[in-house]
């Protein structure tokens, strides 16, 4: 499939609709080194990648488990089951963070913040090119300090969001986009 085709059709699939395989460790490694390649003003590299695998993925689904228990007692425990099964969902997870200088003298804070969304474009596009589905979530996890801590990050790291990379168990349905006429305008100068 030619790169236009590729780009055309791209789409997520619902993390819960994915299954095995995953990507072999040769795969998943030009995912990520394709991920890399984007913009990066001033060489910052402000985002980082970690790969969950079953185990890691386990061990995540026990902390959101017990961080939603506390964050809600007397939760059902078929809903804390629910997040003990949240990072389960596909055979690979990646946490994408960033860790954003607000100070920085030259480059602002929205580049370094798209830089790490370009990064997460990437890893969607190429694992689409390498024959399986993605997709990108933040969900509550992603905002919530003690995840942040578990992951072993810093405070001032923030949490991109979560990509889970499989198989698609049923064929993706298209959704509703907007059309070029909708979002696409042409401008020749100021008004007059």
């Amino acid at each position: 499939m030619d790169t236009i085709d590729l780009l055309l059709t791209r789409r997520s699939v619902v993390a819960k609709d994915m299954g095995e395989p995953g990507p072999d460790d040769a795969t998943l490694d030009k995912i990520l080194g394709a991920g890399i390649r984007v913009p990066d003003h001033g060489k910052l590299g402000p985002w980082r990648i970690q790969v969950l695998r079953k185990a890691g993925q386990k061990a995540l689904g026990e902390v959101l488990a017990k961080i939603y228990a506390a964050d809600n007692p007397g939760a059902e425990e078929r809903l804390v089951e629910a997040e003990r099964l949240r990072p389960q969902r596909a055979p690979i997870l990646l946490a994408v963070t960033a860790r954003i200088d607000p100070h920085h003298p030259k480059i602002p804070v929205m580049e370094q913040q798209l830089s790490g969304g370009a990064l997460c474009q990437n890893i969607l596009v190429a694992a689409h090119a390498s024959g399986f589905v993605a997709q990108w979530l933040t969900e509550w996890p992603a905002f919530h300090p003690e995840v942040r801590k578990a992951l072993g990050h810093a405070p001032e790291t923030e949490i991109i969001g979560f990509i889970y990379i499989g198989t698609p168990m049923t064929p993706p349905n298209e959704r509703p986009r907007p059309t070029l006429e909708q979002v696409v305008s042409e401008w020749t100068g100021p008004a007059a």
